[in-house]
């Protein structure tokens, strides 16, 4: 599992501060997370194929955190787009996206589907074999969510010395993967355990968009493997954070504590800081393993 910040400022976008858009890396999928202005730039500043994007989650209808949207599904129609897309998103989404396509007449070539939410508890939106999505609602302004990826416990793992000593045939490596015992040729039987490992601890990641201080999530984001939460003010500035519906870097950081994250990235400043090192310096008293999101920077799962 790997992250990749294409954005994580806030308000408006500046030359070198894009607005909050990040791509998720999970097995075979490309998961698009918030689509601010610019969206598409830092895709191929980042060599990352639009093809690959079949999924686009957005956290709620503010213009940081969406409006590169329709720039994004219009520029999968120019490249000749076949694939299907699903935008999960606030009531709402389709209506704006779809009125925009069609005043413009660029309706898509693909299929383009909209999964509108407007659920108040965490809700499963996406499953597959290996991996699921839920919601994680947020507390802001407008209706908002953030999303928990999950992986799926997967097959065990062979192992290779075991393998080679027993010379097992490659017919039954997918039965000893499934957890089934084994038959040799020459009529020995093989328990699974005593030739595969478990398998690797399942990966989860936490996406945290706008919202005010909310002890509520953290039954859903316990125990996280990376928690990106926004971080928009700092200590100075907690009565803006009140006053929007933001957070603080270490309010962002007590809810890291208080879920057992293993790791904490914060995000979303506001342009009004140029020390960004401030953020640390608030947020690991708290919580110590802290990083600060930065454009075109990427964290291993």
């Amino acid at each position: 599992m790997k992250l990749n910040i294409l954005g994580c400022h806030s308000a408006t976008p500046l030359e070198n501060a894009h607005t909050t858009s990040q791509v998720l890396e999970i097995k075979d999928h490309l998961f698009l997370i918030d689509c601010g202005e610019g969206t598409q730039i830092q895709l191929r500043h980042q060599q990352i194929k639009f093809s690959r994007i079949k999924h686009i989650f957005i956290s709620h209808l503010h213009g940081d955190h969406f409006y590169g949207l329709v720039g994004l599904i219009s520029t999968f129609r120019l490249l000749g787009r076949t694939a299907d897309l699903h935008v999960y998103g606030p009531k709402g989404i389709k209506e704006i996206i779809t009125l925009q396509l069609k005043l413009a007449n660029s309706w898509t070539n693909y299929n383009l589907f909209f999964h509108e939410l407007e659920g108040k508890e965490s809700e499963l939106i996406f499953e597959d074999d290996f991996l699921k999505v839920k919601t994680i609602p947020l507390d802001h302004r407008v209706y908002t969510n953030g999303f928990l990826f999950e992986e799926k416990m997967g097959l065990r793992r062979l192992n290779k010395e075991k393998i080679e000593q027993y010379n097992i045939a490659h017919y039954d490596f997918q039965n000893l993967k499934l957890g089934k015992d084994i038959v040799l040729e020459d009529s020995t039987e093989l328990i699974n355990s005593d030739v595969t490992l478990d398998p690797r601890a399942p990966k989860r990641y936490a996406f945290c968009s706008d919202t005010v201080y909310n002890e509520s999530i953290v039954p859903i984001i316990d125990e996280v493997d990376l928690l990106y939460h926004e971080a928009t003010f700092l200590d100075a500035h907690e009565n803006l954070a009140e006053k929007t519906k933001h957070s603080t870097a270490a309010q962002a950081a007590k809810i890291a504590q208080l879920a057992n994250a293993k790791r904490l990235v914060l995000g979303h400043f506001s342009s009004r800081y140029r020390d960004k090192s401030d953020f640390l310096k608030e947020a690991t008293p708290f919580f110590e393993a802290v990083d600060l999101a930065e454009d075109g920077k990427s964290f291993d799962i």
